[in-house]
């Protein structure tokens, strides 16, 4: 949503009054359902698979090891708890794209955009399916997701989009007017919108991450939580692990740490941390909901580069997220870095900006994390030692529906077998590394200002802008 007006002074304070009561915690790990801890691994284990790491990248990949081979002895193990990351923390919108949107998956792989269209689909598909055959009660809602306009560009965008899906034959878009979209989801700075009906899902982030834990434990995967794989090396035909307080030997390793540092060095330069901040307000009365009308619970996005996203709890609170990319210089990752006040506050004037209507509201919850981005905005796969290794990342906040395709092209990655998802160039090629510090530091910072003042700008892409998109390189949560 940009630019974003000035607020009075009268309404800052309204803006840091309505989070006088907030809880520094996602709202989502605030939650008496969070199962207990599996406990950390002592001595030494053997296995056919060890996964390591324990979001959806880890979980999916446990889990469809034993529905491709129950007899299979899978481990997975994870350095704090199951669902406790990125994975806890997102804003639970369930996308069938494997591009980061339309628009990337056509300026990277255009002749192959249509099966990648339809391997997304395939795989949202497969996501509920699974929740359903597993009993995992994670909300999940088929409301699908509507990009807004919120500047003249932006409609113009929206529209170009269309009409690009609909030459590739893309089905479920729906092109909104003003009137349309403020019908769907009434706020005064929407000026259009492109409603894709079914190709994103609704859904508790954290809840799902636990259901998967349950149904690889029910499955017979054995989880070992608060145990830090530290260090990977060849062993014989396999693979040895060493943790705090004990090693696992395997066959095959499926690296899903995403953001943590890889243990495979040489995969490091191709992801950078980036720090997304998201507000939960309290649950909206029957008067406050009807003020704003969203009775279809869709999803919502705007479409500037400094992106907001927004959608419905399950017992009608908004989430409110985005805006605000941080990148902490050398990509450290620290837990000082999960919060960030002025981050809040100006996520909170954003949120009045767009609904007026619900001045007053106060936010429950307040929280931030850390995503992986590479520089081609979505995942990247590959093997290491000999082929004993697999891994995927990269995800860059579409993680929710992405991951399991990352875990079925990990897993093909493991059996050496050719599939229509090995074939594919996405997962044949790497984006372009970052650089070393200082050049990422100052390279990400300058490609921010510029998203900004392209924002700014009616959307005009300056030099450097130009640039980065010749060479396929970005920045983006």
């Amino acid at each position: 949503m940009a630019p974003v007006a000035m607020r009075t002074a009268e309404q800052s304070l309204s803006d840091a009054q309505s989070l006088a009561d907030v809880q520094p915690v996602s709202f989502w790990l605030d939650d008496p359902r969070k199962p207990a801890p599996q406990p950390a691994l002592t001595g030494d284990e053997r296995c056919d698979l060890l996964v390591i790491g324990g979001g959806y990248s880890g979980l999916w990949t446990a889990l469809i090891a034993k529905e491709r081979d129950p007899s299979r002895d899978v481990v997975l193990i994870e350095g704090n708890e199951v669902g406790w990351a990125a994975s806890g923390r997102n804003g639970g919108f369930c996308a069938a794209s494997l591009t980061h949107g339309l628009g990337n998956g056509l300026a990277r792989w255009p002749r192959e955009l249509a099966k990648l269209e339809e391997l997304g689909g395939r795989n949202l598909d497969a996501i509920e399916a699974a929740v359903k055959a597993y009993g995992i009660d994670c909300d999940f809602e088929r409301t699908g997701e509507i990009d807004v306009a919120t500047e003249p560009h932006q409609v113009e965008e929206l529209h170009e989009a269309y009409e690009e899906a609909r030459r590739l034959g893309i089905e479920g878009l729906e092109l909104l007017d003003r009137d349309a979209v403020r019908a769907q989801v009434d706020s005064p700075t929407f000026l259009g919108g492109l409603w894709d009906r079914r190709g994103v899902a609704m859904l508790n982030p954290a809840a799902l991450a636990w259901g998967l834990k349950q149904a690889c434990l029910g499955l017979g995967v054995r989880i070992y939580e608060h145990t830090r794989g530290l260090e990977l090396s060849s062993a014989g035909a396999g693979t040895a692990v060493r943790t705090p307080y004990g090693r696992v030997f395997a066959h095959r390793v499926a690296l899903g740490t995403n953001i943590f540092p890889s243990l495979v060095k040489r995969v490091r330069p191709y992801t950078v941390p980036v720090y997304d901040y998201a507000l939960m307000t309290e649950p909206l009365t029957d008067e406050q909901l009807a003020s704003i009308g969203w009775q279809g619970r869709q999803g919502l996005g705007d479409s500037a580069n400094q992106f907001h996203y927004f959608r419905l709890s399950a017992d009608n609170r908004i989430l409110w997220g985005g805006y605000d990319a941080i990148y902490p210089f050398g990509g450290r990752l620290s837990a000082e870095m999960d919060h960030r006040p002025e981050t809040y506050l100006k996520l909170a004037g954003h949120f009045f900006r767009c609904f007026p209507q619900l001045e007053g509201v106060r936010f429950s919850h307040a929280w931030g994390g850390a995503i992986d981005t590479c520089s081609r905005f979505s995942a990247f796969f590959g093997t290491a030692h000999a082929g004993k290794v697999a891994y995927a990342a990269g995800y860059t906040g579409l993680g929710v529906g992405a991951t399991r395709f990352g875990a079925d092209v990990m897993l093909d990655l493991l059996a050496g077998e050719r599939t229509e998802r090995t074939e594919l160039e996405m997962v044949r090629s790497k984006p372009m590394p970052f650089p070393p510090e200082p050049l990422a530091w100052a390279g990400i910072g300058l490609t921010k200002w510029s998203l900004a003042r392209s924002d700014d700008n009616g959307g005009h892409r300056n030099l450097w802008l130009k640039t980065m998109d010749r060479f396929g390189l970005g920045f983006d949560s």
